[in-house]
């Protein structure tokens, strides 16, 4: 029996990884978010306020969805934990 000829046919994208380092994709295929103003200029900020930042909030808009679909094409595929998928650690 012949052996299946390999096709040269899809390319493979490559990732924003600014966008995959911003979201993250539950398992239930929602897209989350981190919230900014998370690094300097904190000091005069509530606790509670801070506490918050720490949240994922789920993205609402669809452009923003698809926009984030095309940037980062494979982060639905792995979820939020990407070394999983090899065993890697």
């Amino acid at each position: 029996m012949p052996r299946k000829v390999k096709t040269k046919g899809k390319y493979k994208l490559k990732t924003h990884k600014a966008t995959a380092k911003r979201f993250r994709m539950t398992g239930s295929g929602k897209l989350l978010r981190t919230k900014g103003g998370k690094s300097h200029l904190r000091r005069k900020t509530s606790k509670r306020t801070k506490r918050q930042f720490t949240e994922m909030i789920p993205v609402t808009s669809k452009g923003t969805r698809k926009r984030v679909q095309r940037l980062a094409p494979y982060l639905s595929k792995y979820k939020a934990n990407p070394n999983a998928r090899s065993g890697q650690k």
